[in-house]
């Protein structure tokens, strides 16, 4: 009966009948049936496709590649449950054609139900972007066994900080790009609800962007943890800056060494770091927290946004799979100026940031170093292939040094 009733509700009415009852009922229960996941229905148009088809001419972005005509006459006609659309999926990549060096992925998701529903455009966007894995015919592996990692302690000589990163989604709520007010706020509910179930060394408090005070901001700021209104084109024209600040928020831990961001580019980004080199502390820290998360948001009905074919969903199809991005700050003078130090990087599945983040600029001699792959690897492996590949780069710094030699290292599968 419950099924039935919430057939005949909008997805903000579904929200309200879920609040109402409580989790844990047999309306949270259709709210995280997988057949519910994989329905999509029609969409209404006043013009053909291919009068609506945009002008991708001078664009270089993975979804402009992949999208042709054809393809678009026949994604045009669909719509998600919760009523997202091709032309709401594409609209970032349509309006950011994207540097001429430097390839964007254009294209997000507003539910967990895009990936399927929108599947023949999402399908080659994904194995582009990562290196060649098929969504339709490959597991993603999932590991949370920090106990695995290998000689985790890297030298603190030129490593400054180490951090470990991942996001979460509810699932039965839509993704930011798409979500409403309502759906928004319930997802703040949901996992500050659950953070403030954590004990020991995890316990902590959670300021609101809405209602922090003068004091708060200015704190949160010095800590480097505050977060601001997106200000990039690619966030905002997918649409996550709608409504900022409602029901965004910072959470931390007391010792603020685990971190998490609520609704900014995904309902969750979880981060573990410290200052120094101890990659495994950091990864435990960080796996002991996803866990303890995720057990208490499962105590009260919900779950994560997870399948064996894409890992964690999230926003963005570039960060499907574990989500993880696993960095260190480390400074290399010498082997930064090397000529061979890209080649060394994507020989061994790395990227270079400045510290700053994504699009910044190196200070000095000193990189944001992280792991290149998400999909199609483990959490352990990802972090393993940090932890090798920067003591790799530790070495050829200090063999030049002493005036020695360095090679290129043989390239790393993507999958191996």
């Amino acid at each position: 009966m419950a099924g039935i009733f919430l057939k005949l509700l909008s997805p903000q009415a579904k929200i309200g009948a879920v609040s109402a009852v409580g989790a844990g009922t047999i309306l949270t229960g259709f709210l995280l049936n997988k057949e519910h996941v994989s329905a999509a229905s029609q969409t209404r148009r006043m013009y053909p496709a291919s009068a609506e088809y945009p002008d991708l001419r001078k664009h270089n972005n993975c979804m402009a590649t992949h999208l042709s005509p054809s393809v678009y006459a026949k994604l045009s006609e669909k719509a998600t449950p919760n009523g997202y659309t091709i032309d709401q999926a594409i609209q970032t990549g349509v309006d950011n054609p994207g540097h001429p060096f430097i390839k964007t992925v254009g294209m997000v998701a507003g539910d967990e139900e895009s990936y399927q529903a929108f599947a023949e455009l999402f399908n080659p966007v994904i194995k582009e972007r990562h290196n060649g894995y098929d969504p339709l015919t490959m597991i993603h592996p999932t590991d949370l066994d920090a106990s695995k990692i290998r000689v985790g302690q890297l030298d603190e000589r030129y490593v400054l900080s180490s951090r470990v990163r991942t996001g979460r989604s509810i699932r039965g709520l839509s993704l930011p790009p798409a979500c409403t007010r309502a759906e928004r706020r319930e997802v703040e509910r949901v996992v500050v609800d659950a953070l403030n179930g954590l004990k020991g060394e995890l316990e902590g408090h959670y300021y609101s962007l809405t209602t922090m005070t003068e004091e708060e901001q200015e704190k949160l700021i010095n800590d480097h943890f505050l977060f601001d209104k997106p200000v990039s084109p690619l966030l905002t024209c997918a649409g996550m800056a709608r409504d900022w600040p409602d029901a965004r928020g910072i959470w931390h831990n007391n010792q603020k060494n685990f971190l998490v961001w609520i609704n900014e580019e995904d309902h969750t980004r979880i981060i573990s770091m410290e200052k120094g080199g101890n990659m495994k502390r950091v990864f435990e820290r960080f796996c002991k927290g996803l866990k303890e998360v995720e057990n208490l948001i499962k105590e009260k009905g919900w779950e994560f946004m997870w399948n064996e074919r894409l890992g964690y969903i999230l926003t963005c199809p570039s960060n499907l799979g574990t989500g993880l991005r696993a960095g260190v700050h480390v400074n290399l003078p010498r082997l930064s100026k090397d000529p061979r130090f890209n080649k060394i990087l994507e020989n061994l599945r790395l990227q270079k940031r400045g510290t700053g983040g994504v699009d910044t600029a190196a200070m000095g001699s000193t990189f944001d170093i992280s792991n290149l792959d998400r999909l199609g690897k483990s959490e352990v492996q990802l972090v393993q292939s940090v932890i090798d590949g920067v003591n790799y780069l530790i070495e050829c710094e200090k063999r030049l040094e002493r005036g020695q030699d360095i090679r290129i290292p043989s390239p790393i599968s993507a999958f191996r």
